[in-house]
């Protein structure tokens, strides 16, 4: 069993167990989470219809948080001596999926 599921912008893949990382999540490490289901997959049963996977949740436990690759940016304007170099790092949150159920 999978389910696709919508966490922060984007739709990831995942099954019980997966460890995902995601856009930052408020929440204390430990602390569980409920992922918004788009689609369930559960052997020949296919779940796409909107009332239908409102009915699943995904639960998913948070392990700690992480940073992305630095990202450096550089300004520069020819011949006037201007430069500027900032950096970025985007900050993300690891989950592992802990349940896929059909409640409610």
């Amino acid at each position: 069993m999978y389910a696709i599921v919508r966490c922060g912008g984007r739709q990831e893949k995942v099954a019980v167990d997966d460890v995902l990382t995601v856009d930052k999540v408020a929440g204390e490490v430990g602390s569980t989470v409920t992922l918004p289901a788009v689609l369930v997959v559960d052997g020949d049963n296919v779940v796409s219809a909107p009332g239908e996977v409102a009915k699943y949740e995904v639960t998913a436990e948070i392990l700690g948080a992480t940073k992305g690759p630095k990202i450096n940016i550089m300004h520069y304007r020819n011949k006037t001596g201007y430069k500027r170099r900032m950096g970025h790092r985007q900050p993300y949150t690891q989950v592992k999926v802990t349940g896929i159920k059909a409640g409610k």
